[in-house]
């Protein structure tokens, strides 16, 4: 985690230098006794984690989150225990060190910023990530033809061709099945052979090396069993 340091006191300083240094997963870039300073460097630098003193000449830490359009995690550090009420009432403050700095408190709220860091990546993710779907188009003689997802028992290569195996009817399509692969949904569909992609949903029977969907006994590959059974919470 990239961090600096805001507070006008030297010590304190000094002091929350030596514990940031002796943390490997944070990346100390600056250590500011002006707000000012720190506020031009936040403007041209990514910073993930802010450690905040309060009282400083002219200002109090609170004013200066609230100057930052998106600001990052914030760890309070003051003398004064009074402002801890205070604090949790921004969003982006999320622990209240007391001065002086106890050691293992630091490393404590350290990892908690570093597990918020990564919920917070996780989310944004998530969101960014596009919406996977069941629309599923297929040639069929220069035609397009739509299939629903959900009607699906699997896929099997075949050759040149994947055979396509719906509650009703099936279909020969002239693709890979690794291209198949890469249009599915990947919380719907796994490939469990080399030769098949099932649908999970229609996992009917696993037994030893084979699972059963419909009225076909298909082969699991034997690389592929653990991964099936974790996709379908069963290990």
């Amino acid at each position: 985690m990239n961090c600096i340091i805001l507070d006008d006191e030297s010590v304190s300083r000094e002091i929350l230098t030596f514990l940031c240094n002796k943390q490997p997963e944070l990346s100390l870039k600056g250590s500011f006794a002006s707000a000012i300073e720190a506020f031009r460097f936040l403007n041209s630098s990514e910073v993930d984690l802010i450690f905040l003193d309060i009282h400083m000449p002219g200002f109090n830490g609170f004013d200066f989150i609230q100057t930052l359009k998106n600001p990052p995690l914030v760890i309070i550090t003051s003398s004064d225990k009074g402002q801890a009420i205070h604090a949790f009432e921004y969003d982006s403050i999320i622990d209240f060190l007391s001065k002086p700095i106890d050691p293992e408190r630091f490393v404590k709220s350290v990892q908690k910023a570093s597990n918020m860091l990564i919920e917070r990546v996780t989310v944004k993710t998530k969101e960014n990530k596009p919406q996977e779907s069941d629309q599923f188009y297929i040639n069929i003689d220069k035609k397009l033809i739509k299939l629903d997802l959900k009607q699906v028992y699997f896929f099997k290569a075949q050759g040149d061709y994947v055979q396509i195996l719906l509650e009703k009817g099936e279909y020969l399509v002239h693709t890979t099945l690794s291209n198949v692969l890469d249009k599915l949904p990947s919380d719907s569909f796994f490939q469990v052979h080399r030769s098949y992609i099932i649908n999970l949903s229609k996992i009917i029977d696993i037994q030893d090396n084979t699972v059963l969907i419909d009225k076909t006994v298909i082969p699991i590959s034997r690389y592929k069993k653990a991964d099936l059974m974790r996709r379908i919470n069963l290990f």
